[in-house]
C-alpha cells in the first residue's frame, strides 16, 4: 500500500497531541482527518479514513463506547488506541472491543509509525491476501499448515497450530487473553493453559525461548505475533 493514499483520522481532543500526529504523519504521506470529539469522529466516518488513531479520553463520548460504535459501522478499518500509562484494564477492554493495537502516552513517533503499518498488514492478511505467512526465519502456510523456521521444519501438536494459526492471521495485533482461550477451547478455561501452549509454541520456533523475536508477551495483556515481513 502506497502511503500517499492511505488517509487517517486522529481523535483526540488534546491539540498538541493532534498537531504532533498532523505533522510526523504528513511527513510520511498520510492524509490527517482531524476530530477533537466523539461527535465529530463519527462524521468524518462518512469520508472513509483507511485508518484511526483513537484517544480514549474524550470529553463527549466514553472512548470505548465510541470504539463500540465505529466497530459496528465499519468492521475492518484498522483502530490504534492511544491510552494513558498503567491504563492495563482500559487496553484490554479496548482490544476486546476490535481495537488492533494501542500506543501508551508518551510515544515516539517511530513506533507509531511501525503500529500503523502492522495494523495495515494485518487488515491485509484478514482479507486472506496471504496464504503464506512469513516473518523473519519463519514461515507459516495456512493453506498446507506447514511451519519452517529457516530451511527446518517444525513439527506442531494440533492445539499449537491452532494457536500459531489464530497468531497468523492477526499478526501485528496484540490479542488478548480472552480472546485467545475463546479462540482455542470451547469453553473459557483457565489461562495457565494458554500459557504453557505459547511457551511450548516458543521451544520449537524460537532461537531462545527466553528471548522471543516472534511470539511476544504483552504484560497482563496477551500475546502479538510479530508483524510479517
Amino acid at each position: 500500500m502506497n502511503a500517499a493514499l492511505i488517509k487517517v483520522l486522529v481523535i483526540d481532543d488534546e491539540p498538541p497531541i493532534r498537531k504532533l500526529l498532523r505533522m510526523g504523519l504528513t511527513t510520511q504521506g498520510y492524509e490527517i482527518l482531524e476530530a477533537s470529539n466523539g461527535k465529530t469522529a463519527l462524521d468524518k466516518l462518512a469520508e472513509e479514513p483507511a485508518l484511526i488513531i483513537l484517544d480514549l479520553g474524550l470529553p463527549d463520548i466514553q472512548g470505548h463506547e465510541l470504539l463500540r460504535t465505529i466497530r459496528a459501522r465499519n468492521e475492518g478499518v484498522p483502530i490504534v488506541v492511544l491510552s494513558s500509562r498503567g491504563d492495563e484494564a482500559g487496553k484490554v477492554q479496548a482490544l476486546d472491543l476490535g481495537a488492533d493495537d494501542y500506543l501508551t502516552k508518551p510515544f515516539g513517533m517511530d513506533e507509531l509509525l511501525a503500529r500503523l503499518r502492522a495494523a495495515l498488514r494485518h487488515q491485509l492478511q484478514v482479507k486472506g491476501e496471504r496464504p503464506v505467512f512469513r516473518t523473519g526465519d519463519l514461515s507459516v502456510d495456512l493453506v498446507r499448515r506447514i511451519v519452517k523456521v529457516g530451511e527446518r521444519d517444525v513439527k506442531l501438536s494440533p492445539k499449537e497450530y491452532d494457536l500459531l494459526r489464530v497468531l497468523v492471521q492477526h499478526a501485528g495485533k496484540v490479542l488478548t487473553h480472552r480472546f485467545l482461550l475463546k479462540e482455542l477451547w470451547d469453553e473459557l478455561t483457565d489461562a495457565q493453559y494458554l500459557r504453557v501452549y505459547v511457551r511450548q509454541l516458543r521451544q520449537k520456533i524460537e532461537a531462545d525461548p527466553e528471548r522471543p523475536q516472534y511470539v511476544l508477551t504483552e504484560t497482563g495483556i496477551g500475546y502479538r505475533l510479530k508483524a510479517g515481513d
